[in-house]
């Protein structure tokens, strides 16, 4: 393998059609597209400052590596990559890509990024601001994950996520086969119109969570006090612990609770409209 150290390059495309090459304390400066069209790159300790830096670019290592703020859209089109130990302030990250992994990687302006990735592993990363990350990607593994981005995972494909704080605002829209365990959630309108949404030890806060939402599972989770008008129009079994402060109109399913503050059922409810709605017993 090749190895550059200690250079700067900008301009356009100064380091195209590279293949088996490692940078090492490179920077890349303004310009455009500085690495494209490449093959088995590695980049450590290298910070990357203009536009576009990995588009079409098979198989990469970045590790230690700082995207400066305008580096938007900075990998695009680039399958099977991994990045360790890396600080992200650009915006629109990953997009259209294959088998992503990131570790210990701070991204801190999170909108738009990961959209369409397929095959995305995430530990320990955090998200901050922006809005729409995870938009139709599909195949997550998410450990560890923290963000407060808005509209997270929406329309996201076959998910599971373990040990995350997400503060949102219609979190997880439209997913299909999502799996969440031990994890923190606190927004509003959380898990609508849902398909196959599995929480299993998790804590829910924000108003008029999992609405709409088709084959609904909950177990041993607990709801914050501002959780309000849960389940309006959802196929649900809910197994929660503790006290939640309203249900409405759930369509189908059962729930029980420690405690049911209020029960809504109204004419405008939904068939088949047979839910089973329990406090549990003592």
């Amino acid at each position: 393998m090749k190895i550059i150290k200690d250079q700067e390059f900008g301009g356009e495309r100064p380091l195209f059609e590279s293949h088996g090459v490692r940078l090492e304390n490179v920077t890349i400066t303004e310009g455009e597209s500085g690495i494209k069209e490449c093959s088995d790159i590695e980049a450590d300790n290298c910070r990357f400052i203009g536009k576009y830096p990995f588009w079409h670019v098979k198989g990469s290592l970045i590790t230690n590596c700082y995207f400066a703020p305008g580096s938007r859209s900075a990998i695009w089109y680039s399958d099977d990559m991994v990045m360790r130990d890396c600080t992200i302030d650009g915006p629109k990250f990953f997009r259209e890509m294959k088998n992503v992994s990131l570790e210990n990687v701070v991204i801190n302006d999170a909108d738009e990024t990961f959209w369409r990735v397929d095959g995305l592993k995430l530990r320990h990363v955090t998200l901050h601001d922006g809005t729409y990350p995870f938009m139709f990607s599909s195949n997550i593994e998410a450990d560890g994950l923290v963000s407060n981005s808005k509209y997270v995972f929406q329309y996201a494909k076959n998910v599971v996520v373990r040990n995350a704080k997400i503060v949102t605002k219609d979190a997880f829209w439209e997913t299909e086969n999502v799996t969440i365990i031990d994890s923190e959630l606190n927004g509003e309108f959380i898990g609508w119109h849902s398909h196959h949404l599995h929480l299993i030890n998790c804590h829910i806060t924000g108003q008029q969570p999992l609405c709409y939402a088709h084959d609904l599972v909950l177990e041993n989770c607990t709801f914050g006090d501002d959780c309000d008008l849960a389940f309006e129009y959802s196929s649900v079994e809910a197994d929660i612990r503790g006290h939640i402060r309203s249900v409405k109109n759930p369509a189908t399913g059962h729930i029980v609770a420690d405690s049911i503050g209020e029960i809504i059922i109204d004419e405008n409810i939904k068939g088949p409209a047979d839910c089973v709605i329990e406090a549990r017993k003592k």
